[in-house]
């Protein structure tokens, strides 16, 4: 067994625990696997262990991976969600190439995805990132415009709003994780309040996978636990 497939298996183990502690299913949460600054290798190594789901935050990173990997398994479908900045200039080849964006946080972004997006393609899934933390450093929408914001992202042909998308601030306290996770849930309960659909908290990562299912994540996004410490250039 490789690794990366040793290293699945022990996510796997987490997430499973997670939920038992939960009382959910194992079946409401799914492993996303961050492949950024990783070779293409690493993420055959992980789809022939079983993971379909991957996340890159690097634009052109992210599509030569898409197309070296689609060549190597032309026959295994997979889901690549794109999870970092979205500058204006660059919205074409995400709505041409990802099939998942979770950093949508201006309606701006949101409507060149979705003038961009390939008809034959079928709607980009559609998650609104929060600044959850109210951190200066943070991307995403305010709490207090996410309403305004979901209401105008659900009405754009080509998208399907999905849910809500948040990085908290860093925290070691297990009890202290859960408090912005649980607001999110907040938020997302208000929204399908208002008559919109929601399915999806993108919440969750290595160091606090166990707290966001508790508080109903629905995606964890989680890289180094998997493929290894990374080495940016």
């Amino acid at each position: 067994m490789s690794t990366i497939a040793a290293n699945l298996q022990a996510v796997e183990a987490t997430i499973q625990t997670a939920c038992q502690a939960a009382a959910r299913p194992r079946s409401t949460v799914q492993l996303l696997a961050v492949s950024k600054t990783f070779p293409p290798e690493a993420v055959l190594e992980a789809v022939d262990a079983g993971q379909r789901a991957f996340g890159e935050n690097y634009l052109q990173e992210g599509v030569d991976k898409i197309a070296a990997v689609a060549k190597a398994r032309p026959d295994t479908p997979l889901e690549w969600h794109f999870i970092g900045p979205i500058q204006s200039n660059k919205t074409r080849p995400i709505a041409t190439h990802f099939d998942w964006v979770h950093t949508v946080e201006r309606l701006k972004i949101a409507q060149r995805l979705s003038e961009q997006r390939p008809p034959e393609r079928g709607p980009l899934q559609i998650c609104l990132q929060v600044n959850i933390s109210g951190e200066s450093s943070k991307s995403g929408a305010q709490p207090e415009e996410l309403l305004a914001l979901a209401r105008e992202v659900a009405r754009l042909p080509n998208l399907r709003l999905r849910g809500l998308m948040a990085i908290p601030e860093p925290e070691d306290d297990p009890e202290r994780q859960r408090i912005p996770f649980a607001r999110l849930r907040t938020l997302a309960q208000e929204i399908v309040a208002d008559g919109i659909f929601l399915d999806t908290l993108s919440m969750g990562m290595s160091a606090d996978l166990r707290a966001a299912v508790l508080e109903g994540s629905s995606i964890v996004r989680v890289g180094s636990a998997i493929f290894g410490s990374r080495t940016y250039e």
